[in-house]
């Protein structure tokens, strides 16, 4: 098979690459040249943004491409309609984001999509850029040769945003830590390298379509993940679980400022740990244990010195340690 990476040399791009090698496709990879892409890969340089900065792929034809696109909807347009009439199959790595707020817990690929979102925009909002670069793949490619990966919260070696590496290197400075309650909230999100192994799986078996993509809800649960944490790295950490009204009441954000956990009953804990994934799961995805990935992206952060690479478009995520101890009597 010869895939087409549009990125290829950070997080969930990365992932799909090192599984496309091992299963001993050809792989070519665009991208900015910003960072070194895995060996044994054909790299093509330009940046999408750019006025010709779509040259490097004039020329070529592959089975698949796989997108990871963030920004702007208009980028992906242009580069869906060049590769059209030269690539079998368009696979978009979109994300839960795109259906209308609130969805309701248990929401399927058929809830309602957010409105305002076109392929020709400039970069909006996060949601309403998924979707239409979603609308750009679609039109240029059709429904059946196109894969809209809807994936929820993606944990695993290479992450770039920050959030499990953050508890990492929280619980690894070790002392009493602030653990949100409750300790058995169910958590949902999916390993970058079994998202990766899907989508080589929804290639080879002609997929097309939306898929939720993230693990059964109640994968794990905030305690187990935080317990994996104080394994994995040895620390002589002890956990205080502190109920949600709390920290809420300190004006601590969710997800931001605690990454991964979201209060019990928002919207935005059925938003993003309440997806019905029966779809992905019943086209082959397979699920590693928390510890697993816990475990790998551990020691891929300990082969960095601690310091994980973070995206500018992101914000940092964490909490302020005079805010933890504060919030722990400390």
């Amino acid at each position: 098979m010869r895939l087409l990476m549009l990125g290829g040399t950070e997080f969930a791009g990365r992932a799909v690459v090192e599984a496309a090698l091992s299963a001993g496709w050809e792989v070519t990879v665009f991208h900015r040249g910003r960072h070194e892409p895995p060996a044994g890969v054909r790299s093509l340089h330009g940046d999408r943004t750019a006025p010709d900065g779509l040259a490097a792929l004039a020329d070529g034809e592959w089975d698949v491409v796989v997108d990871t696109w963030s920004a702007a909807p208009r980028a992906v347009r242009d580069t869906a309609r060049l590769l059209a009439g030269r690539v079998a199959r368009y696979v978009y790595v979109s994300s839960c984001s795109v259906y209308a707020w609130p969805p309701a817990a248990g929401y399927t690929e058929d809830a309602p999509l957010v409105d305002g979102a076109s392929a020709d925009a400039e970069q909006t909002d996060y949601a309403r850029d998924k979707r239409g670069a979603e609308l750009a793949v679609l039109d240029a490619f059709g429904a059946e040769r196109s894969v809209l990966v809807r994936s929820g919260l993606i944990l695993g070696p290479y992450e770039n945003i920050g959030r499990l590496p953050w508890w990492l290197n929280r619980i690894a400075r070790g002392g009493p830590v602030l653990a949100p309650g409750p300790r058995d909230l169910p958590l949902q999100y999916v390993d970058v390298r079994d998202l990766a192994e899907w989508i080589l799986g929804a290639v080879r078996r002609g997929l097309g379509g939306a898929y939720n993509l993230a693990g059964p809800r109640g994968l794990t649960t905030t305690g187990e993940l935080l317990d994996a944490c104080v394994r994995v790295t040895g620390a002589r950490a002890e956990l205080r679980w502190t109920e949600p009204e709390v920290i809420l009441g300190a004006g601590v954000e969710p997800w931001t400022q605690l990454p991964v956990w979201v209060p019990p009953g928002s919207d935005l804990h059925d938003a993003l740990h309440g997806a019905d994934v029966s779809l992905a799961l019943g086209s082959g995805l397979l699920c590693r244990g928390v510890e697993a990935t816990v475990g790998d992206t551990w020691g891929w952060l300990r082969s960095l010195g601690g310091v994980a690479p973070q995206r500018a478009d992101r914000p940092a995520v964490g909490l302020d340690p005079a805010v933890e101890a504060k919030l722990l009597g400390l």
